[in-house]
């Protein structure tokens, strides 16, 4: 059991309240610069612009400003080198960088927090650093988009079963089927984008979460953060963590539909299925079955979606009982924030790789389109486009189908003679509408499977990709 020794309160900034020092358990337990420290570069590029307002507007004088930039230069390098030393006891990134801050410059170091409090500080750090992910991250999906479409190109007319309740529906194109995955990471990417309008705005000013008594410029800390602006309300600024999760649900979403696409790739990959080929580097081997490629990749990605669900039900629980304004719950916000943002990164960057490196079975997504009656509505839309109701037509290939199953052979195996007892409209055009190229290509309009289509929503794709 450990043994409950005491810090020296004289570490702490805010000690002169106190008749007691804290015991160790109690600072391990409450610190955070385990894990905030990762916020360092955010911190520095904080304080050196409201340091910068602070002189500008007369608080500290242009010597303080001159001593406290070059501290903060040297502590970002001391950092970048990995020279720095962390200290427990001082709790977070903020007091760690005002300590070394202060031992380096003196008395100009103390003034820095002038007008700021680590609560609105935090949530400046925190703002700054959901934005560059928010930017790594889109540029990420938009590679990935890249390797979506070129992939999608090869295989405009390789036709495919395509699937609902995983039976067998109709045929299309294995070119249209990726192009889905697409407009989905379009969509991820347009919520991206759109969450990070919310996240651009500066809290700074906000103090502890009135406002402050010194005559502040907050609108220039915000243009020298590249914000677009300010947080309008005080307590609203230093306690809420609603554009974490925003940006959090934002990739749940993203992950979501990655993990559809890893689940239809282990299904591929599957030797009932027989359609793709992973690239080895992305698989595994069993320990005591020699013969087992195992879609390792797809599965972890799959499986990482739940993580990342976790961490959002996790920061929803976080926000929702917290009364007005900043609670040390919000300490909370910052591992399930950067497990998902790493989450999201690596993932980005080694699936794009595996797409890269997918073979493809035609012959097998081919054979498994003969199977299911795949173009029987085709035969239902031929009978309609004869004058036959649409209701009337399905219940003739109904019928049909069931021959055939009888039989066992697909509709398009079977001659004029025995289609034609089902319905006297049948006549030899039919054999063009039964066959998979046939069927593909009569989805031709904006959003159907038809190769051409398939190729110009490539090219539209291409076009917005570079926008």
């Amino acid at each position: 059991m450990e043994k409950n020794t005491f810090v020296d309160n004289n570490e702490k900034t805010w000690s002169g309240r106190f008749n007691e020092p804290v015991s160790h358990l109690v600072a391990r337990y409450t610190a955070s610069v385990s894990f905030d420290k990762r916020l360092a570069e955010y911190d520095i590029q904080g304080s050196r612009a409201h340091a910068q307002m602070l002189a500008t507007q007369g608080i500290i004088s242009q010597a303080d400003l001159a001593a406290i930039e070059q501290g903060l230069n040297q502590i970002q390098e001391e950092i970048r080198h990995g020279n720095f030393v962390w200290h427990q006891e001082l709790e977070d990134v903020h007091l760690n960088i005002e300590k070394r801050l202060t031992a380096l410059v003196g008395d100009a170091g103390k003034r820095l927090h002038t007008a700021r409090s680590r609560n609105d500080q935090i949530a400046t750090d925190v703002r700054l650093y959901v934005r560059d992910s928010i930017d790594e991250i889109i540029r990420l999906i938009k590679a990935m988009q890249t390797a979506l479409i070129d992939f999608a190109a090869q295989h405009t007319e390789t036709v495919m079963p395509g699937f609902t309740h995983l039976q067998v529906a109709q045929p299309v194109s294995f070119g249209h089927h990726l192009m889905a995955y697409f407009e989905m990471l379009k969509r991820d990417i347009e919520r991206l984008a759109d969450c990070r309008k919310r996240v651009n705005k500066s809290p700074l000013g906000a103090a502890a979460l009135a406002g402050t008594s010194y005559s502040i410029d907050r609108a220039m800390v915000a243009q020298k953060l590249d914000f677009d602006g300010i947080c309008e309300n005080s307590l609203d600024a230093v306690s809420d963590r609603d554009f974490i999760i925003e940006f959090n649900a934002c990739a749940a979403l993203f992950m979501t539909h990655l993990s559809r696409l890893s689940e239809e790739l282990i299904l591929w990959m599957s030797p009932s299925y027989n359609f793709i080929v992973l690239a080895d580097r992305f698989c595994t081997g069993s320990s005591i079955m020699p013969q087992k490629k195992n879609p390792d990749v797809p599965e972890l990605v799959r499986g990482k979606t739940g993580r990342v669900n976790g961490h959002l039900v996790a920061l929803l629980t976080l926000m929702k009982a917290q009364p007005l304004a900043y609670n040390k719950d919000n300490q909370e916000d910052k591992e399930p924030l950067f497990d998902t943002v790493d989450t999201l990164i690596d993932t980005l960057r080694i699936y794009t790789d595996m797409l890269a490196g997918i073979q493809v079975n035609h012959e097998s997504m081919r054979n498994a389109a003969l199977h299911g009656y795949a173009t029987a509505t085709d035969l239902a839309d031929y009978l309609t486009k004869k004058g036959l109701p649409f209701r009337d037509a399905h219940e003739v290939v109904a019928k049909t189908v069931q021959f055939a199953e009888q039989k066992g052979c697909d509709v398009s195996k079977l001659d004029l003679s025995e289609l034609q007892k089902f319905s006297q409209l049948i006549d030899e055009d039919i054999f063009t509408v039964l066959t998979l190229e046939g069927s593909m290509k009569s989805r031709n309009h904006p959003g159907g499977t038809a190769p051409s289509q398939v190729s110009a929503a490539i090219k539209q794709a291409r076009k917005w990709l570079s926008q």
